[in-house]
């Protein structure tokens, strides 16, 4: 079978299906290509020949007066095994079947998937899907979503795979509209029958514009493979995994939705943990843990110090750092000297560091950098996590920013609390300098815990001569 990055690395895109009714898929995903500014020749496919959006529709495939590389099959189940073959015969090296309608609609599709799969391994031929959007790879501006748009394809560290139809597109879509969240490669692996897990996995964990791995699973086809390929790539970025079907009502879906056999979640949680893979509750979840580890340092160890306008949400946020195993930093004499200097309550100045209300005697900006400063210096402090409040104005922000652009030794994550559009505005300004911002402090300490778990274990890989 041919590696998968010949087929992410598609210099032509066939799409076979294609309307001429501009409002279809097929030609949508023609629109979206000349949009993206993908480099590669594309055409489409049509019986009735003519074009769409300035791109010409050939009856057949052998028409297609150029080499193809990739071919996006927009056509339904039951003309695709002969498509397939028509692939074969022109040399196409992978296809992305986005039909849906096979083994999880009954009998008829089964023998349409079955004569899918044999064709494919027959061939050599590659195959994502069936039921998917496919491909994104922008490094080469590559795309067979046509959901996908020119925002989507900015290049960017995050290489994620998904076991869905749509759900790889709206998320990647959706990871796209923050800034700072620019993806490498989306593979849409739908139902799984050729492309799977292992594969995705292997392919992202070579990829070099890649540095972090996302991935959405309802289930996996070969476990030993897919925990052996695992530990590999963990040993070289982190894996970040949520997995659908935990419940029994949840696996029940799952098998409607893709035709999977459910698994024992007890057993996989246990396997993947045992990999060195994280893995996440939701989209949440994952959105969050991928703001600690794209933009702050792996933390050294796991004792935390807080900052703090509010007794309460500090006192909520040691709950969740011993919730998480990790600890509240002893602060050493030095760091509560300096600490003192703004701080005269001498209660507030160990952790947590209360600033209120001591802070209106030297001003925000003072007081918060001198403290922030101290913290950052401390060796007994592997990150920081600072509440405060949503200001009117984010200026007040500006030399904490200033600092954390120089001096990113550890993580450093802020909570802030208050009116929405206050908090959106601050949010965005610390954010713009990649300063991780939580609506709770306990989502940071949350974080911060992934991320050390992390470190432990690509540190425990490293000393193990895993590579």
């Amino acid at each position: 079978m041919r590696p998968i990055r010949e087929i992410l690395d598609a210099q032509s895109v066939a799409v076979i299906g294609a309307s001429r009714d501009p409002e279809k898929p097929g030609a949508q995903l023609l629109r979206v290509l000349k949009k993206v500014g993908y480099r590669g020749q594309v055409a489409g496919v049509n019986p009735q020949g003519g074009e769409v959006f300035e791109t010409p529709l050939y009856r057949s495939l052998e028409e297609v007066p150029f080499a193809v590389d990739l071919a996006v099959l927009h056509i339904p189940p039951r003309f695709i095994p002969a498509v397939l073959q028509e692939c074969v015969r022109k040399g196409v090296k992978g296809v992305v079947i986005s039909a849906e309608g096979f083994a999880e609609t009954g009998a008829e599709g089964a023998k349409y998937q079955e004569e899918v799969k044999n064709i494919l391994r027959s061939s050599g031929m590659r195959g994502f899907g069936h039921n998917t959007l496919g491909l994104v790879n922008t490094a080469t501006g590559l795309t067979t979503s046509y959901y996908a748009g020119p925002r989507m394809l900015r290049p960017g560290p995050i290489g994620f795979a998904a076991q869905s139809g749509i759900f790889v597109g709206a998320l990647l879509r959706y990871l796209s509209s923050f800034e700072g969240f620019q993806l490498s490669k989306g593979l849409g692996l739908g139902n799984k029958v050729d492309v799977n897990e292992s594969d995705a996995l292997s392919y992202l964990m070579e990829d070099e514009q890649t540095q972090i791995i996302g991935m959405y699973l309802e289930d996996v086809k070969d476990g030993r493979r897919f925990l052996e390929t695992a530990k590999q790539a963990v040993a070289r970025k982190p894996v970040l995994l949520i997995k659908g079907g935990r419940t029994r009502e949840g696996a029940k879906a799952t098998a409607s939705h893709t035709a999977s056999m459910a698994m024992e979640d007890t057993v996989f949680e246990g396997a993947v943990r045992q990999a060195g893979v994280l893995r996440l509750t939701g989209i949440d979840d994952f959105v969050r843990s991928l703001k600690g580890f794209l933009n702050m340092p792996l933390p050294r160890g796991g004792r935390l110090a807080f900052v703090t306008y509010s007794g309460a949400q500090a006192i909520m946020s040691i709950d969740a750092a011993t919730e998480q195993g990790l600890q509240v930093a002893s602060l050493e004499e030095s760091t509560r000297e300096r600490i003192a200097r703004v701080i005269a309550t001498v209660s507030k100045i160990n952790n947590p560091v209360d600033i209120f209300p001591d802070w209106l005697a030297h001003g925000f900006e003072k007081t918060t950098t001198e403290i922030l400063g101290s913290l950052l210096k401390d060796k007994g402090v592997d990150g920081v996590v600072f509440i405060s409040f949503a200001n009117s104005g984010p200026e007040i922000y500006q030399p904490m920013a200033d600092m954390l652009r120089e001096e990113r030794t550890k993580p450093v994550f802020f909570s802030i609390l208050g009116a929405k559009k206050d908090i959106d505005v601050c949010q965005n300004f610390l954010e713009e300098y990649r300063i991780p911002c939580f609506d709770f402090p306990e989502m940071a300490v949350r974080v911060f815990a992934q991320m050390r778990k992390y470190a432990v274990i690509k540190e425990r890989y490293e000393e193990g001569g895993v590579r």
